[in-house]
Formats: structure tokens, sequence, C-alpha cells
């Protein structure tokens, strides 16, 4: 895994649409272990620093609810996104409160899910360096034009400081 990049962790069975998704997220500054089920995610967590997850809720195995659930417990600085297409008004409120940080519909907009992935990284500096969001957004000097993948790449430096 390259240091300078986001350790993003996607856990979903549906083989094509996660080797897709994948590719493009990798385009886009991210290092991204593709994972089919939620046992196999969990370990992963446990060998890998990951820093965000995309997770699918419907898979063979443990449910993405019991991996999200884990998940939390075992590294509560670690933030996840839930992508789902089999997802109702219960199963995101359910999940916001086990501690998944934004639940997206598949199908999903590519710059929808990398601004909620970058969201979800920010809010796990923000909360890995006890950082508050007003000083973190002077640390980055965001502005309207700022490019996610400059974001991102900043967010990746002030994760690794003092590391």
């Amino acid at each position: 895994m390259e240091k300078d990049k986001i350790n993003l962790l996607l856990v979903d069975d549906e083989e094509q649409f996660a080797q897709s998704i994948s590719k493009s997220l990798e385009i886009r500054g991210f290092n991204v272990i593709v994972i089919n089920r939620g046992e196999k995610a969990v370990e992963a967590a446990r060998n890998h620093p990951i820093d965000v997850v995309l997770l699918d809720l419907k898979m063979p195995g443990m449910s993405g609810e019991e991996t999200l659930k884990v998940l939390k417990k075992e590294h509560k600085s670690m933030e996840v996104v839930i992508l789902t297409g089999h997802g109702d008004i219960d199963s995101a409120i359910e999940c916001t409160k086990t501690g998944a940080y934004s639940y997206l519909q598949k199908p999903c907009e590519l710059d929808e899910l990398l601004e909620s992935l970058k969201n979800a990284y920010k809010e796990k500096v923000m909360n890995t360096k006890k950082i508050e969001e007003k000083k973190m957004n002077e640390m980055l000097k965001i502005s309207l034009s700022d490019k996610p993948r400059d974001i991102l790449r900043r967010l990746r430096e002030i994760d690794k400081e003092g590391k």
C-alpha cells in the first residue's frame, strides 16, 4: 500500500461493480482493498491500516449491518460509508445509530460518492488528531475551487503528521 494514499476497504459481493468502483477510486488517489464478505472485511481491517470502509449491506454470510457493528467496535476512528441497493429508511437510521458516517443508495453518482468518502476521511482525521472542524478547514485552506484530489492529498498529509 502506498503511504501517501487513503486506504479504503471496499466490501461488496457484486464482483463487477466492486472492480469498476475500485478502479475509479484508485485513479482518484485511494489504495483499495476489495473484499466480498463481511467476515473477510473484519479480518482485513485487523491486518491492514484502513482509513475508510465502503460497505454494502446485503452479502452472503455476515451482513453489512453486522460487519459495521464489529468494525466500529474494533476500530473507533475508522469511518464507514454504506453504499447499498437494498436499503430503506429504517436501515439507514439503524446504520447511522451504529456509527455509519453516511448512507448512500446504489446507483450513486461518482461525485456524490467521492464527496462522502472525502468527508468521512476528514472526520476520521479530525477524530484521530482531535482537531475541530474550523481549524481543519483553516489547515486545508478550503475554497470552492479546490479539487477533491488536492483536498484528499492534504488530508493525508495532516493524518501522517506526528506519526
